[in-house]
């Protein structure tokens, strides 16, 4: 039997702990190191997930781990140069999502990793969520024609904590990161890079300097629409929501459920994380390129950054 893939987690979070939770259904993969911001709660994570080796040094973790791979479940502000030190140092890298906070980064990491020839891959756990390859092997089978996909994304952020309640250090963001989910769904979903986009947004928080409401309208090549709603000012329930309107049925997904517009239930398969990070995992083993490979996400943030710009 081949030897585990060796991986670094990066950050200490609840991200952390979710990817955790799904590698625990990996039997190729074998978490041995932990590097986080935080001592105190590192050694904490460590010892609830059973990790051997504690590193509060980034870089440090990278040369001394004697890993093969990270999962950088960190700060989006951070994403762009850990990954970057990541494939310098010859890890392979899961980075979740965004990959970068703006389209020249992206542009640099997806080159670097290109030139190292390492499995790059950002987390847009949407294209493993078993409701949304459900619905693209639908589109592909010609089973369900899309005529507009609504996507709703609500939170409450008028205080900058964490999804534990907890005080944050960095700054979330509607487009960079929630809208980028399903933006690149929906280019995914159609197999299509090239979408019109626009969009506008409400006023800056007065502390925050964020936008808490978005609106954002695609189009795709074949005319196919899509509507993102998005709040951080959103009182519940919160999460991403779909509605696929087709010719044939109306049908609704959140995280791994997908029903129809009566309310009954499709039944789907593997949850979306475990999904994710066995196509990781694999994808090193097998060396080959990922599904959701920096280069293939690479379109969505030129999307992005295309919005960044024309926001009214």
């Amino acid at each position: 039997m081949k030897s585990p893939v060796r991986i670094l987690m990066v950050g200490e979070g609840a991200i952390a702990a979710i990817h955790m939770q799904a590698l625990g259904h990996v039997p190729a993969a074998s978490v041995v190191a932990v590097a986080g911001g935080d001592e105190r709660n590192t050694r904490r994570f460590a010892e609830t997930w059973g990790i051997e080796r504690v590193f509060t040094d980034y870089a440090h973790a990278l040369e001394a781990s004697g890993v093969d791979a990270v999962i950088l479940a960190t700060p989006s502000p951070l994403h762009a140069r850990q990954a970057e030190q990541a494939i310098d140092a010859g890890k392979h890298v899961l980075c979740e999502i965004p990959m970068s906070l703006n389209l020249a980064d992206a542009e640099r990491m997806t080159r670097r990793a290109r030139e190292a020839s390492t499995v790059a891959m950002v987390a847009h756990t949407r294209r493993f969520n078993a409701p949304h390859r459900e619905m693209k092997r639908r589109l592909r089978a010609g089973e369900f024609h899309l005529q507009h996909l609504v996507s709703e994304t609500y939170f409450l952020r008028r205080e900058n904590l964490n999804m534990q309640g907890e005080p944050r250090g960095w700054t979330d963001h509607l487009l960079w990161h929630h809208a980028c989910h399903s933006v690149d769904l929906f280019a995914w979903l159609l197999d299509d890079d090239v979408l019109d986009a626009w969009g506008s947004q409400g006023p800056l928080h007065s502390e925050l300097g964020i936008a808490m409401d978005m609106n954002i309208g695609l189009r795709a090549t074949d005319g196919t629409l899509a509507t993102l709603a998005l709040s951080f000012n959103n009182r519940g329930p919160f999460g991403g929501f779909y509605r696929y309107i087709g010719e044939e049925n109306t049908l609704l997904a959140y995280r791994d459920e997908l029903k129809d517009y009566e309310g009954n239930v499709v039944p789907l398969s593997t949850p979306g994380f475990h999904a994710q990070d066995t196509e990781f995992v694999t994808s090193i083993i097998e060396k080959r390129a990922p599904e959701a490979s920096f280069s293939s996400c690479l379109p969505t943030m030129r999307i992005l950054d295309k919005l960044s710009h024309n926001m009214v």
